[in-house]
C-alpha cells in the first residue's frame, strides 16, 4: 500500500500546483485587463486635452525616446487632472513644453586638424 499513498501524495501535489497556476493566471489576467484600462484611460486624456498636431508632434518623440515620450505624456496628463489645462494643446504649446521638459543636451565640438 505505500504506493499507493505515495501515488495519491502525487496527485494531491498535481492538484496544488494546478490550482496555484490557476490562480497565477487569473491574476495576470486581471492585471493586463487594468494596464489595458489604464492605457485606454491615458489615451482618452490625450484625446481630449490634444490637438491633431500636438499627438503627431508627441508620437514622434515617443518613436525616437519612448522613455522621454512617456514621461512628456505622464506631465500632461497631470497637468490635466490638476486642471492647468484650460484648452486644448496645440503643436506650438507642445514644442513649448517639450523645450522645457527637455534636458539640455551636451552639444560636441569636432574640430578637425
Amino acid at each position: 500500500m505505500p504506493e499507493e499513498d505515495d501515488l495519491e501524495e502525487l496527485r494531491q501535489k498535481k492538484m496544488e500546483q494546478l490550482k496555484e497556476q490557476q490562480q497565477q493566471d487569473v491574476d495576470e489576467d486581471a492585471m493586463q485587463a487594468q494596464r489595458e484600462q489604464a492605457d485606454a484611460q491615458k489615451k482618452a486624456i490625450l484625446r481630449q486635452y490634444l490637438t491633431d498636431g500636438a499627438r503627431k508632434r508627441l508620437n514622434t518623440v515617443k518613436m525616437s525616446k519612448p522613455e522621454h515620450g512617456e514621461q512628456i505624456e505622464r506631465q500632461i496628463i497631470a497637468l490635466a487632472q490638476s486642471g492647468r489645462v484650460q484648452d486644448q494643446i496645440d503643436e506650438d504649446q507642445m514644442k513649448q513644453l517639450l523645450s522645457e521638459l527637455t534636458p539640455d543636451s551636451q552639444s560636441f565640438n569636432i574640430r578637425r586638424r
